[in-house]
């Protein structure tokens, strides 16, 4: 059984799940990663609307969607999603701003409408989704950019959007998306965001570039040869986004593990790792060091299943168990209870 701090124990968690081989046996072609044989961007952005178009569709009731326009640094604007309970909690409701996933290169806000719905019935959070630029078009550091912006605009207009950030502050995101999040909390506390944020939600995050892992965490970060041909996103699509990007490996805006200043103060953050997935390591040593700076933390990993599995492996047990988890870390990230908050106003 493998162990979250004892790391000789992690390449357990990348045993496939029986439940998942049984599938993958019945349906071979849905073991390929789906990305690294694109030849180009568009090729993956069009592969990725296909598996979306493939999904159950979302249950928007009871929840207000409108699409919104964020200005940033360069006079440009870029477009986002806002989520709004119809009943809205009698202690006002929290505030949320989510960055999806796609390995900055592709992807839509609307990749990140599972926990916006989640966040708006469950937790009567208003919530922004948020549409940044993506290579290979705007490289990096364009998609932290335009996140960083589109997160100050949110802090300073919560109140016309009905939101009341002192009831918890929170930002999230998948992949590339918890990426992005994780730079952003730092930079929220070193640039003192106010209203602060309270709360971080990094699913299946990219936290530092695996040339850039510090020494001491070298014999432990195995999960890129261990994955390297996995499910879902193997070693060769995370170079083929890595190479659209044009992430600089040592800067803290891309590896926000080497951040210069530690993360003492963080926020407290939950993180959501899949054990068949190369950036495996990358959640859990991430969390090691949040730890170690005293942020609070709580961590979920889900054996033998690859990256972004909930959702082109959605009927697994593991996928509903990655569901019911996320709705009790947002519980503790905004410290309500989801059942009393939901009063009508």
């Amino acid at each position: 059984m493998p162990v979250i701090h004892d790391s000789s124990t992690w390449p357990d968690y990348g045993i496939i799940d029986p439940q998942l081989e049984k599938f993958l046996e019945a349906h071979p072609e849905l073991r390929e990663s789906g990305f690294g044989d694109c030849l180009d961007v568009p090729a993956a952005q069009e592969r990725l609307l296909q598996e979306v178009a493939h999904a159950p569709p979302p249950d928007t009731s009871g929840v207000d969607k409108s699409e919104i326009r964020i200005p940033v640094r360069d006079g440009s604007h870029i477009r986002a999603i806002l989520y709004k309970p119809q009943t809205k909690p009698v202690a006002g409701s929290p505030f949320a701003v989510l960055f999806h996933g796609g390995g900055w290169c592709i992807g839509l806000p609307e990749m990140e409408e599972p926990t916006a719905l989640l966040l708006a019935k469950h937790h009567g959070a208003v919530v922004i989704s948020v549409g940044y630029r993506k290579a290979p078009e705007y490289r990096f550091p364009t998609a932290i950019h335009d996140s960083w912006d589109a997160l100050k605009w949110c802090s300073e207009h919560a109140s016309t959007l009905d939101a009341i950030s002192s009831k918890g502050f929170l930002i999230g995101g998948g992949s590339a998306g918890g990426n992005i999040a994780a730079v952003l909390s730092h930079l929220a506390r070193d640039e003192n965001i106010s209203p602060p944020l309270t709360a971080v939600y990094l699913q299946i995050p990219f936290t530092c570039a695996a040339e850039a892992i510090p020494e001491r965490y070298k014999v432990e970060f195995t999960s890129y040869e261990q994955n390297a041909n996995a499910p879902g996103l193997d070693l060769k699509a995370v170079n083929f986004f890595r190479e659209h990007y044009q992430g600089d490996a040592s800067s803290e805006l891309f590896s926000p593990m080497l951040w210069p200043s530690g993360h003492k103060d963080l926020p407290k953050t939950y993180l959501q790792i899949c054990g068949l997935d190369p950036l495996r390591d990358d959640g859990l040593l991430y969390e090691r060091e949040l730890r170690n700076a005293k942020v609070p933390t709580r961590v979920d990993v889900y054996p033998g299943v690859p990256h972004g599995f909930e959702g082109k492996y959605h009927h697994l047990d593991l996928a509903s168990k990655a569901v019911r988890d996320k709705e009790i870390a947002f519980d503790w990230l905004l410290e309500r209870d989801s059942e009393a908050m939901l009063a009508c106003s």
